[in-house]
């Protein structure tokens, strides 16, 4: 579900403007929000700010609003032609067996983070970080009760 009625719109017009680069960061957003379309209990929001980052968020739908964020997904314009993908989770709502995140104190809308680069094309990387976004999703549905 969107959080508004021109969310989706929104998305679909940045990722038809995003000129496909060798990273293939449009990809892994598109398969991103693909993912975060699926889960029953999303509420997806994308907020915009061209030249600097544009963010996709999920959080858990509970009732008529919105519940606990559990995952943010940036989109870093460091150069005009070149993007990257920063992907954060609360700290307290997933683990990196593999230990692939950063460490981010305070840094997701204040809170301890765990954040993942996607900054090259990698199918590995691509699984590891959708496989945190499940966990938590899950880890985020039981805080939430639902």
């Amino acid at each position: 579900m969107f959080a508004s009625d021109t969310t989706q719109v929104e998305i679909e017009s940045f990722v038809a403007g995003w000129q496909v680069d060798g990273l293939r960061t449009r990809d892994a957003f598109v398969h991103f929000n693909e993912l975060l379309m699926k889960n029953d209990h999303s509420l997806i929001s994308f907020h915009a700010r061209p030249g600097i980052t544009c963010s996709l968020r999920a959080h858990i739908a509970a009732g008529e609003g919105q519940g606990p964020l559990y995952v943010m997904v940036d989109v870093i314009d460091d150069e005009p032609e070149q993007r990257w993908l920063s992907v954060c989770f609360y700290g307290d709502r997933i683990s990196d067996p593999d230990q692939r995140g950063d460490f981010v104190p305070g840094g997701l809308l204040g809170q301890d983070a765990v954040c993942f680069d996607y900054d090259a094309d990698n199918a590995e990387l691509l699984s590891y970080i959708a496989s945190r976004i499940a966990e938590s999703y899950g880890s985020s549905l039981a805080a939430a009760n639902l």
